[in-house]
């Protein structure tokens, strides 16, 4: 595979997701908490039924690094632990396959919040 293919198809998948947010965004009353849920969620649905894969494979991080990828993660890490586990890998799996993002994100978190300074507004 060509490198500036990928680039290029990363590109205009991730460029897509943003234009599809900020359409949403222009022409509805949805906030944009919502919007992102919304994004998580299909990316959740999508993941679980198989489709969102696929673009994964094809867009690279142009489909995994959005919130829908992170949905899709969600969804398989699911799957994942439902084969391993039985039922209650429902409840595990979201945990282990979101367990580095989210770890982080805290940590980022935190180092931002130990350099900035917060203002009263």
């Amino acid at each position: 595979m060509n490198v500036l293919s990928a680039l290029l198809r990363a590109f205009v998948v991730g460029g897509l997701l943003c234009l599809v947010g900020q359409a949403l965004i222009d022409a509805t009353a949805l906030t944009p908490a919502r919007i992102l849920t919304s994004y998580v969620v299909a990316g959740v649905a999508l993941g679980a039924l198989g489709l969102y894969q696929p673009l994964v494979d094809w867009a690279g991080a142009g489909a995994a690094v959005p919130l829908t990828g992170f949905g899709n993660a969600i969804a398989r890490g699911v799957q994942k632990a439902v084969a391993e586990k039985g039922l209650l890998g429902i409840f595990a799996g979201p945990f282990t396959a979101a367990a580095a993002g989210l770890g982080a994100a805290v940590l980022f978190a935190l180092a931002i919040s130990l350099i900035a300074k917060p203002k009263e507004k």
